[in-house]
């Protein structure tokens, strides 16, 4: 893929040489309590190239993203900032990303967010101002164009590498490839999926990405996380949206004699065939409050060591 750099984003230089790329992921503390980031670090740092902090997930009150990132980057690890349009109008949104990206955050996810009704504050007030594309698209002119959302120039634009969240698996499914062209055009660099378990499905997906000639367009890492049970694994098939889990994966749950071991060997052997479809940039792992996971499951997927940007 030839795309100009756009920021000084070391996951950006890494996909830009062509190797396959290894994100995760990292929640924020529920309170003030830095050592639950330090923590964390220490588990995944050299085992990705770079780590999502999510932005009140679940919309669940959590430490600041961008308050998160900066400690990351103090601690040796390059964050990804999720934004999401949920909770700031478009004021507030592009403050936020010139204060990320006069500190060092060279990474954005734009995300509409969960709503606010799944939360711990389900009264509160949803803003949803501008959804995902708009968002992308706004970060975007401010990057290239040195423009804010209303057309003021902008003296020193952010340098900021832009993605977003893909669902190759939701419903209308072939309307999931036209969705992600539709955040090409708005300027979207990289792509992060939807947890992927129905492999041969995802491989339907990407043969269609491969047809509109989206994965010469954008970089696009496949979504992968360890099930820690077969209640976890029945609850993601039943409860949610936009999830496939095929019966078989169910079926190696409930035959084996340690859950957690067999949901990480899942995750391997999803990951070995990932690494052969063509348009695939690299894995982003989710592994939820299971960081641990992350350094097993790279190891045993032969994706050590980490190449250096």
């Amino acid at each position: 893929m030839n795309k100009e750099m756009k920021s000084g984003s070391n996951l950006e230089k890494l996909l830009s040489r062509g190797k396959f790329v290894v994100t995760a992921e990292l929640g924020p503390p529920k309170a003030v309590n830095i050592n639950t980031i330090i923590n964390k670090v220490k588990v995944l740092k050299g085992f990705c190239d770079a780590v999502n902090i999510t932005d009140n997930q679940t919309s669940i009150v959590r430490m600041s993203s961008i308050a998160s990132a900066i400690k990351i980057i103090q601690l040796g690890m390059e964050p990804i900032i999720q934004m999401v349009t949920r909770d700031r109008n478009r004021i507030a949104l592009q403050s936020d990303l010139i204060g990320a990206a006069a500190l060092g955050v060279k990474n954005v996810l734009c995300l509409t967010g969960d709503h606010q009704s799944f939360g711990n504050h389900p009264s509160s007030k949803n803003v949803f101002d501008i959804d995902s594309i708009q968002l992308i698209k706004m970060f975007k002119d401010m990057r290239d164009e040195h423009k804010f959302k209303c057309g003021e120039e902008m003296k020193y634009p952010p340098e900021i590498f832009i993605g977003a969240a893909a669902n190759p698996f939701a419903d209308p499914f072939d309307f999931r490839p036209i969705r992600l062209a539709k955040k090409v055009n708005a300027g979207v660099d990289f792509i992060q999926t939807q947890l992927i378990y129905n492999i041969e499905k995802f491989k339907e997906y990407m043969k269609k990405v491969r047809e509109m000639d989206l994965h010469k367009k954008v970089y696009i890492l496949a979504g992968v996380g360890p099930i820690k049970s077969l209640g976890m694994a029945k609850y993601m098939q039943k409860n949610v949206a936009g999830m496939d889990v095929p019966d078989k994966i169910l079926e190696k749950l409930k035959k084996s004699k340690d859950a957690k071991e067999e949901g990480i060997n899942i995750c391997v052997d999803i990951i070995q065939e990932i690494k052969e479809i063509e348009g695939v940039s690299g894995v982003h792992i989710m592994a939820i409050a299971w960081e641990e996971a992350v350094p097993v499951i790279v190891e045993k997927t032969g994706l050590l060591p980490r190449p250096k940007p």
